[in-house]
């Protein structure tokens, strides 16, 4: 019983770190448009800045290394930390280097937050559920989205404009006490890892076999799904405006809704991963990215783009379900962290950097909507390697998988 209280603790607190991961990735394509206009970027301009601050979730792998030598627990603190003040700071920037510079010490912290968040579930909720918590924990992004989706219009018309939404961001702060007063070790970190030599291993120990090849196959996983998944959010927003002529008000209905309407799909997705298994979920979800993506960039008619903003809103996602999933199921304890680390942030999100430069140059010859649109072979891809690659994890422990 007691237990159960402590996951339930556990569960608001990754949840509400979960939460403010989606808030932050929906400000940056709900205010790239205004922040475009103020600071006088081309589409390439848009696309490099946005390639810049991605750069901040590679970085990141070097907290998430340390958390598998100093713990879970602290390292997360300062996430939430760190976070809070680099999104202040971006508040109060006034031109594209002070703001790509904030913005890429936020995404640091922010995506350690998350890829910790994600571990510490994996490590504390019980085998038949874990596939579940995980989920709904991801799903839990697309809440953020959504709420970031419904108040820009207003905050963006208010005096303080775009930078109203990253004072906004600020708000993580408060789950500093609560780490501070009820947040604790994870036991498997406790009795597998601290206090022994594990803590003191090579930074290339993941590289050695037998874990090295499941670390690289994960690796290019993240970096086919990142390939279309960061520009179809990213940049949508730029082409319903620039090439649809859509409002900044029926851009955020139309986010709104699909954020909303896509929920179920999310948090049905969680479910599927501990019922279907972890590739079955994946053919649900992946499909739903690539006819998403295809239906919101090129189709004419606008109840199809809405249908299709739902689809992709959902499945993006519920991408990182599957994919989280895995990454904390197929490595030992000791490695769990540093296996996230290397094939999340060292190489599958180069994607993130990479691409949207990339899609940015492509937009200004062909536009958003077949620059973004082209990009849907990647998840296929990743999809494929799912299925012929990776083993069925569901309901077994992780000692039993790794």
């Amino acid at each position: 019983m007691r237990d159960d209280r402590y996951h339930r603790r556990l569960f608001v607190f990754l949840g509400v770190a979960s939460f403010f991961e989606g808030f932050d990735t929906f400000a940056l394509t709900q205010l790239l448009p205004a922040i475009r206009a103020e600071m006088g970027l081309s589409p390439s301009g848009a696309g490099w800045l946005v390639g810049v601050i991605m750069a901040g979730s590679i970085l990141s792998y070097a907290l998430v290394r340390y958390a598998d030598r100093a713990g879970r627990r602290g390292v997360l603190a300062v996430t939430i930390l760190g976070y809070a003040v680099c999104t202040a700071l971006t508040a109060l920037s006034r031109g594209p280097f002070t703001f790509g510079a904030a913005q890429v010490a936020a995404r640091f912290f922010l995506i350690a937050e998350w890829s910790l968040s994600l571990v510490v579930a994996a490590e504390e909720f019980p085998a038949d559920r874990r596939g579940l918590y995980i989920g709904v924990l991801n799903a839990l992004t697309g809440v953020g989205a959504i709420v970031c989706a419904g108040i820009t219009p207003a905050v963006v018309a208010s005096p303080l404009g775009w930078r109203g939404i990253y004072v906004l961001g600020t708000a993580p702060l408060f789950l500093l006490a609560v780490a501070r007063r009820s947040l604790r070790e994870t036991r498997r970190f406790t009795e597998q890892v601290e206090g022994t030599s594990l803590v003191n291993r090579s930074f290339t120990r993941i590289l050695a076999p037998p874990h090295r090849d499941r670390m690289l196959l994960l690796a290019v996983i993240w970096m086919l799904t990142y390939a279309c998944t960061t520009n179809a959010i990213t940049f949508w927003k730029e082409h319903a405006m620039g090439e649809r002529a859509y409002t900044e008000g029926r851009v955020g209905l139309y986010i709104s809704i699909a954020a909303i309407a896509g929920m179920p799909f999310a948090f049905a997705a969680a479910k599927l991963l501990d019922t279907l298994g972890r590739r079955g979920a994946s053919i649900l979800i992946y499909l739903s990215v690539v006819a998403g993506t295809l239906g919101c960039y090129l189709a004419g008619s606008s109840a199809v783009v809405l249908v299709s903003l739902v689809l992709a809103m959902g499945g993006i996602t519920a991408t990182g379900s599957v994919l989280a999933a895995y990454n904390a199921e197929l490595f030992p304890t000791e490695l769990r962290s540093d296996a996230f680390g290397w094939s999340n942030h060292l190489f599958g999100r180069t994607a993130q950097v990479v691409t949207p430069v990339l899609v940015g140059y492509a937009a200004e010859s062909v536009g958003w909507g077949k620059a973004v649109a082209s990009t849907v072979v990647f998840p296929a891809l990743a999809l494929a390697l799912i299925l012929l690659t990776l083993p069925e994890t569901r309901g077994r422990e992780l000692e039993d998988i790794a």
